[in-house]
């Protein structure tokens, strides 16, 4: 069943239903659906969908030609000599109607042969413009596509009619794979495989969150067993010093100098691996909103299966490989649940909320940043942090989020007023409190005669 690209979806069909020549270009990480969604696209359409291959320059012509060929029932010819020769059949066989040609994983195209970009942007300018094809190239190294497609340097940099950024699904979306499940449920499964709809739809919500999490990611050959070694196995070399860097942060170490210290690396080198992770998406710099000191850099990891992954299995891959995944959720993940989502997700889907509340126009001003902040309270000399704060200009909401098995009581908003005070550029005009597991009868009454409190419960915001 295809849903959650509708609106992507609804776009390429628009562009294909107007006229005259269209090129977009989709990228987006791996897993996130592009492939799926480009099919559902060219459904019922003359097209032309080529998944490119680490072949050689020969190889992929000759894939190609034979693609071309069986479109047109024209088996067992010779290959084309050349890109051009087959572009110019295209060409001609789009005079009579519209074609989509998709040429799915670009960059292993263009690392098979590098002048395919210049040939390609040479035939959207000289034959391409007056026809009514449709191109779309796509691609998993995000990377590659802003540098050597959308970039000026590139040669097809201006060609492009449409632009597909594919995203991973937000917790809101990615909750439609799995109805059945409580709230509770629903967010487990998000924090243990973000919204990347090739892992969510291997959760069966008629079973539990331990057998969908036995049966996927801790038993020995299960589909998600090995797919962060794997992905960056795909994507880069030396794995092991990315697993080590990335175990780093996932298990607490989030400023340079406490990872450099974990891994035992120099500086300079490991700072160079953490970029080539950022672009890949895995990990993400977070400063405190407002600032963008480097001082301040902390790392984080991005990808929720990774941040799992790498907190329960990396270091128990012994008991695994010993048949003991029972033993490992029930001893290790099943006690440690509170604390690994109030940690490493709750936030994150407080802050969805909080989008979808600002688009809706349900907030008292329409925020253009967002995030968390952390310094130093001169006072009391100690580091203080909040863990979002939606501010446009000098208006703000401060809010704090609990994700714990009891009551949220009345100090946690006088904490968070006070906390607030520490940045006196912004005016408050909102203060929301998001909870696992409730109120105080204090915190209730506070908020019944305070205007600027909101009380969340997280049981509330799948409306």
């Amino acid at each position: 069943m295809f849903f959650g690209r509708e609106k992507e979806l609804n776009k390429l069909n628009n562009l294909y239903d107007s006229k005259g020549f269209q090129f977009v270009v989709m990228y987006g990480r791996r897993r996130v659906g592009k492939t799926t969604l480009l099919s559902e696209f060219v459904r019922g359409k003359t097209h032309l969908f080529y998944i490119a291959e680490e072949y050689s320059k020969d190889r992929a012509l000759r894939d190609f030609s034979n693609q071309i060929y069986k479109l047109f029932d024209l088996e067992g010819l010779a290959p084309f000599l050349g890109w051009n020769e087959a572009f110019d059949f295209i060409v001609k066989k789009a005079n009579q109607k519209r074609i989509v040609l998709v040429i799915d994983e670009y960059p292993y195209l263009v690392g098979s042969d590098k002048s395919i970009s210049s040939i390609l942007q040479n035939n959207i300018d000289h034959k391409f413009l007056k026809t009514n094809i449709f191109i779309v190239i796509c691609g998993s190294s995000m990377s590659f596509i802003e540098k050597d497609v959308l970039s000026y340097k590139s040669p097809l940099y201006g060609r492009k009619t449409a632009e597909f950024k594919i995203e991973p699904f937000n917790f809101f979306e990615s909750c439609r794979f799995v109805p059945n499940y409580s709230t509770i449920d629903k967010v487990k499964t998000y924090s243990v495989l973000g919204g990347v709809p090739h892992y969510l739809k291997y959760f069966d919500d008629k079973k539990s969150i331990k057998d969908n999490i036995l049966g996927t990611i801790l038993n020995k050959g299960s589909v998600l067993y090995e797919e962060p070694k794997n992905i960056l196995k795909q994507e880069l070399r030396e794995p092991m010093i990315y697993n080590t860097i990335i175990e780093a942060i996932a298990t607490g170490s989030s400023k340079m100098n406490e990872i450099v210290t974990k891994t035992k690396m120099e500086a300079d080198k490991c700072s160079r691996y953490i970029n080539s992770l950022i672009e890949l998406k895995i990990i993400e710099k977070e400063h405190p909103l407002g600032e963008k000191t480097t001082r301040k850099t902390i790392y984080k990891l991005s990808d929720n299966l990774f941040k799992f992954w790498y907190r329960f299995v990396f270091n128990n891959i012994g008991l695994t490989e010993q048949d003991e995944s029972e033993f490992l959720y029930d001893s290790v993940i099943e006690s440690d649940w509170e604390n690994y989502i109030g940690r490493n997700v709750f936030e994150d889907i407080c802050k969805q909320y909080l989008w979808k509340l600002n688009k809706d126009r349900l907030l008292p001003f329409v925020f253009t940043d967002i995030g968390r902040w952390w310094g130093n309270n001169p006072k009391e000399k100690k580091q203080e942090e909040i863990d979002i704060i939606a501010t446009n200009n000098s208006e703000a909401i401060f809010c704090e989020c609990k994700w714990r098995n009891e009551n949220t009581g009345l100090e946690v908003f006088e904490n968070l007023k006070k906390r607030a005070t520490l940045l006196s550029r912004y005016n408050p005009k909102k203060y929301i409190i998001f909870s696992k597991s409730g109120f105080s009868s204090a915190l209730l009454k506070e908020s019944s005669t305070n205007i600027q409190l909101e009380l969340i419960n997280i049981y509330n915001i799948l409306f």
